[in-house]
């Protein structure tokens, strides 16, 4: 009885930490959307301990993770989210990142969804060599699209009119 109450125990606890991690690493799982003094709606997200922001939000309907990447010029996708997306893979190519060249697969997404902000036929990359749990990649194909200004921990998100 007592080792089953030490499992149970550290299955408890192991459930709790995991919640409390991923709480971490993404605080915007459901972003907060507030309206501004002209009823304009913007999307308001809380930067994670280590300074990135991460959020949930949708590609064609499916929930996915995003990390803001300012310094990514196409919103990128692991090849295994692409499959479950069933893109059309358009042309390949090399890209270069921050870990050096990669091969790509152009593809074009129907809907980037960020809390309220909805963009339609959004440029993204499909990387073969990404892992299939990483967070999309939210580049400027994307962010070039709103306006976002950060202060005090929080990126604010507005469409551009």
């Amino acid at each position: 009885m007592m080792i089953l109450a030490w499992v149970a125990g550290l299955a408890l606890l192991t459930a709790v930490f995991q919640d409390q991690l991923a709480t971490r690493f993404n605080p915007n799982a459901s972003p907060e959307i507030l309206t501004d003094e002209r009823g304009v709606q913007q999307v308001v997200l809380e930067r994670n301990p280590s300074g990135h922001y991460v959020a949930g939000g949708f590609i064609n309907g499916m929930p996915v993770t995003f990390l803001l990447d300012t310094g990514a010029t196409d919103v990128a996708i692991s090849e295994t989210l692409a499959d479950r997306l069933r893109l059309q893979r358009l042309a390949g190519g090399i890209s270069q990142t921050a870990n050096g060249a990669v091969a790509v697969w152009r593809t074009r997404l129907d809907e980037v969804r960020l809390g309220s902000l909805s963009l339609a036929d959004i440029p993204a990359s499909i990387l073969p060599s990404m892992s299939a749990d990483e967070p999309v990649l939210l580049g400027m194909s994307f962010l070039k699209q709103v306006d976002f200004s950060q202060r005090d921990g929080q990126l604010v998100l507005t469409t551009l009119r």
